[in-house]
């Protein structure tokens, strides 16, 4: 069975991801934060920044399409409104691979608590702001 999946739903999505990431990490939110804890050089090369940008979108693509599976799997599964489902599937993601990756991978390599931490809200952002898109397009 290949669930339903309205295909603009998941572009907006995300790009609403690039949206938040360019909000979030902006030296005037979180950015100079980001950048001394995670040893980011803000003077790089500004050439080879679309290369991330690019593999970020791919990325982002990837993840509202699992999202919008999920979401539309876990409606006919529970049944109830679209847009609690997709909420409630985006933190439960969250929840068990986003975040428990990232403070595993986190831990071991020794980075600050804070910047686990601020990535990580970054991510439920970024998931509860994908839900929202998903959730409003439907299935």
């Amino acid at each position: 069975m290949v669930p339903e999946i309205n295909v603009w739903g998941v572009i907006v999505a995300a790009v609403s991801t690039m949206v938040v990431g360019s909000i979030w990490y902006t030296p005037k939110v979180f950015g100079n934060y980001w950048m001394r804890v995670a040893k980011v050089d803000p003077g790089c090369d500004a050439r080879g920044v679309w290369k991330p940008i690019v593999l970020t979108f791919a990325v982002s693509l990837v993840s509202a399409w699992v999202l919008a599976g999920s979401a539309v799997i876990a409606q006919g599964f529970y049944g109830g409104g679209f847009l609690a489902n997709a909420l409630v599937t985006a933190l439960i993601l969250w929840a068990g691979f986003t975040a428990a990756r990232f403070i595993t991978h986190d831990a071991f390599e020794g980075r600050p608590v804070g910047l686990t931490v601020l990535n990580c809200a970054h991510e439920l952002v970024t998931f509860v702001v994908m839900a929202l898109v998903i959730g409003l397009f439907g299935p």
